[in-house]
């Protein structure tokens, strides 16, 4: 599980090992390993040309004693010292190892192969001073390697307001925060390279996980030698109207990928004879363990929900059923995206994309289920203030019906045992996975990702092996 936390655990923490070792081991420790990721990037150290963006915190401390070590293996290593104190004994190993600062842009040589970005620490505010930004687009398509997190990004929101680092690479230490998962600022860290702190055991728990392959093979249902089809767990979908007949089709793809040992489909009788033409062992009402409701549905889309709770089984609520959903509903999940979950919150879409992480929690607490936010970064929430953020799949999945066959996975899942929590984060990661493999670098239909997903799960659990 990738574990992301807060300033305040990260400064806890850090004050607890840096007790136990010598003053500025800590530091030291951070700077080698950005020193490091900085050689393997630029496929090695002599004759290199490297620009610290130095500000007054820890983070441009770790980037001067990092170029002092790449100064000192024949890199030319130049600082913008962009606030008035920096670190001192930073600064002065930089310029023993042969480096050269100055406060002044034209006082250094042009044309870096590396910048780095030692601005803001993780305490600072979202948004960089104009002197910051000027350096950044004098140096506009240089690579950027953030220190920690990219300057100007919230650390612990996910928020970005004002002008921001955009890194192509994040060397962050100890932990990863929560920037790096969250959207927006996540768009802004590039590929991320943890540096093992040693700071695990004074770390508690996270404010965001990520699953990884591992886990989700732990989570994912398999048959016992004994199982039969009902007890591997049933799902019906009530979905699909005249307008949209084809949401129906694609929910029923998504759960009728293996995961469950029957689907059921309750619609209109023009789509249920197109369902049971593509997916023939789809049969009609009956008992189930959990229902999909909404995709397509328009203006029945109330009495889907109506019905299907009368059932008092777990629920999948998409689409045009969200507009219906007017109490709690414990054991649930809620699939907007951020302009559904925008009107069900009654905000401006815009303030759900500008902070995702606060809006998904506050669905998840009102309703009292599990909100699975989809987006770049889909975040899953529960009452409880968890929060799982899913790093697979790719841009190409943003595709109408991709959420129709969410919506049916996360329902196979929940009828076969999963909890809530578990059924949506499992779900997300492995929709991802699927449209990562079927785009395969080009273009995407939903259907190619419903096809793709028991083929996702085979590698998936191989890989348990």
């Amino acid at each position: 599980m990738l574990r992301a936390h807060t300033v305040e655990d990260v400064r806890r923490a850090e004050a607890a090992v840096m007790a136990r070792l010598p003053e500025g081991a800590l530091m030291q420790r951070a700077a080698a390993g950005l020193a490091a990721a900085l050689v393997e990037l630029l496929d090695g150290a002599y004759g290199r040309r490297v620009l610290l963006l130095v500000g007054p915190g820890d983070n441009g401390g770790d980037a001067l004693w990092a170029g002092a070590r790449l100064a000192a293996r024949g890199a030319r290593v130049e600082a913008l010292l962009l606030a008035d104190r920096v670190h001192a004994d930073g600064l002065a190993a930089l310029t023993a190892a042969g480096g050269l600062a100055a406060r002044d842009l034209a006082d250094l040589h042009p044309a870096p192969d590396v910048l780095v970005d030692g601005i803001v620490g993780i305490g600072g505010r979202p948004g960089l001073r104009p002197e910051a930004v000027a350096a950044l687009e004098a140096h506009d398509g240089v690579p950027v390697v953030a220190v920690d997190v990219p300057s100007g990004t919230d650390v612990d929101t996910g928020r970005v307001d004002g002008p921001h680092v955009v890194a192509d690479l994040t060397v962050t230490f100890g932990t990863h925060k929560v920037a790096h998962l969250v959207d927006p600022a996540s768009a802004a860290t590039g590929a991320l390279h943890l540096v093992d702190l040693g700071l695990d055991e004074e770390l508690g728990e996270p404010a965001v996980e990520a699953l990884q392959p591992a886990d989700v093979a732990a989570l994912l249902p398999r048959p016992g030698e004994l199982a039969q089809k009902y007890t591997r767990g049933v799902v019906g979908v009530r979905a699909g109207s005249g307008t949209y007949p084809g949401a129906a089709l694609l929910a029923v793809s998504g759960a009728n990928s293996g995961l469950v040992g029957m689907v059921r489909y309750v619609g209109p009788e023009e789509i249920a004879e197109t369902v049971r033409t593509a997916h023939p062992e789809v049969v009609g009402a009956g008992r189930v363990q959990a229902w999909v409701v909404g995709p397509g549905g328009g203006d029945d889309a109330g009495r889907m929900l109506s019905e299907a709770r009368a059932d008092g089984v777990p629920l999948v609520v998409d689409a045009d059923a969200l507009r219906h959903v007017d109490e709690s509903l414990p054991g649930c999940v809620l699939t907007p995206h951020a302009g559904e979950l925008a009107a069900m919150l009654d905000v401006e879409r815009s303030e759900v994309e500008a902070a995702p992480l606060e809006h998904a929690r506050a669905a998840a607490r009102r309703w009292g289920c599990v909100v699975l936010l989809k987006g770049r970064h889909t975040l899953v929430a529960d009452p409880a203030g968890r929060v799982r953020a899913t790093t697979t799949g790719v841009p190409w999945l943003a595709t109408a019906g991709a959420g129709d066959v969410l919506s049916g996975l996360v329902g196979a899942l929940l009828a076969a045992g999963l909890e809530a929590y578990d059924a949506a984060s499992v779900a997300s990661w492995v929709h991802g996975a699927a449209a990562t493999e079927a785009a395969a670098g080009g273009p995407l239909t939903a259907s190619r990702v419903a096809a793709q997903i028991p083929q996702s799960v085979r590698e998936t659990l191989a890989g348990l092996g």
